[in-house]
């Protein structure tokens, strides 16, 4: 293919750079198969001068093929039909306002949807999600999931099956912290957190007695350490739009606990050990399960890194290049 490709990337926010973070390693990849550049709006903002301003950037930046790669949906406006664009959820949008609400669906899904070639959704819980706001668009959706980092790999670890270390990635509501809390109860355990815990949570491990220990604004070489150092992974989320320390906990060797459903049931298919997250009871028995039993244990080890397979960068690196490859032949 030789049409140029143009990344656009939102503005970046120090500790909001997940979406950026794995285009980066894309693109990467990608420069050695393609002419492809980064192309990142100069504001971070929905004001109407931000917007104004960023359309203007991107509209003298655009080249043949265009990929807005997350949360600047409104780009679609200027970089016009030859463009993919990338959704990672709609329900974060969402506020209690209706009338935003519905300049947001307007402006941000409804009119690029219409504009753009084709949309790509990191997984099928999103896919859904974009039907469900923008059927009309249903036979522009495609499937590319998040690739894993390949900074993350297998590292050997003794299992401490007297007081295991359990991960949590996450403080917001979705993560599910209060549950964790109440399920861990009374167990032998570290609780280890990342992210900053709000004082109705930091109250919980009080009450509760847990010994635990919260780190927040780290980067992610140092995010990767927090992997290594645990023993489980617990990611019993009520929401996500993929679920990614599900696929780095298992790319360093970690057994994990996620939910029986949406997102988080497709990443981790029948590699971790799925279980309601609404109920504190199976949230418990999991964790026990898991603790007691080294054969189930090195069972979802084995399998969660079967699993990241089908992550790998070059895979994901692939199925973007062909969403291209079908731009590409339908440009006149």
């Amino acid at each position: 293919m030789s049409k140029k490709v143009s990344l656009f990337y939102r503005k970046r926010i120090s500790g909001f750079n997940s979406i950026e973070e794995i285009f980066d390693g894309l693109h990467s990849q990608m420069a050695k198969k393609i002419n492809v550049e980064k192309v990142e709006a100069p504001h971070s903002t929905l004001s109407l001068r931000a917007v104004i301003s960023n359309l203007k950037f991107l509209r003298n930046n655009k080249s043949q093929i265009n990929h807005i790669t997350g949360h600047i949906n409104y780009a679609a406006l200027v970089t016009g039909r030859n463009t993919l664009l990338t959704v990672h959820d709609i329900k974060s949008t969402f506020s209690n306002n209706i009338i935003k609400n519905f300049f947001l669906m307007i402006f941000l899904y409804w009119l690029p949807a219409l504009i753009v070639r084709y949309i790509t959704v990191i997984s099928n819980q999103t896919k859904d999600e974009v039907i469900k706001y923008v059927p009309f668009a249903k036979h522009k959706i495609k499937v590319i999931h998040n690739p894993i980092n390949p900074a993350l790999s297998f590292v050997q670890k003794d299992f401490n099956a007297s007081c295991p270390k359990i991960l949590c990635v996450g403080t917001k509501e979705n993560k599910n912290l209060e549950s964790i809390f109440k399920a861990i109860d009374g167990l032998p355990c570290e609780l280890i957190v990342i992210g900053v815990l709000s004082k109705t949570q930091k109250g919980l491990i009080s009450k509760y007695n847990i010994s635990s220990k919260n780190y927040y604004d780290l980067n992610y070489l140092e995010v990767i350490e927090k992997y290594i150092e645990c023993d489980i992974l617990c990611f019993p989320s009520t929401y996500e739009g993929f679920g990614m320390p599900i696929i780095e906990a298992q790319a360093v060797g970690r057994p994990v606990i996620t939910s029986n459903f949406g997102a988080m049931k497709e990443v981790a298919s029948d590699s971790a050990c799925l279980v309601d997250p609404f109920s504190i009871a199976e949230i418990r028995n999991g964790l026990e399960y898991i603790i007691d039993n080294a054969e189930y244990r090195n069972c979802l080890i084995e399998s969660g890194l079967k699993n990241i397979k089908r992550f790998h960068q070059e895979v994901i690196v692939h199925e973007y290049l062909s969403v291209y490859k079908l731009i590409d032949e339908q440009i006149k």
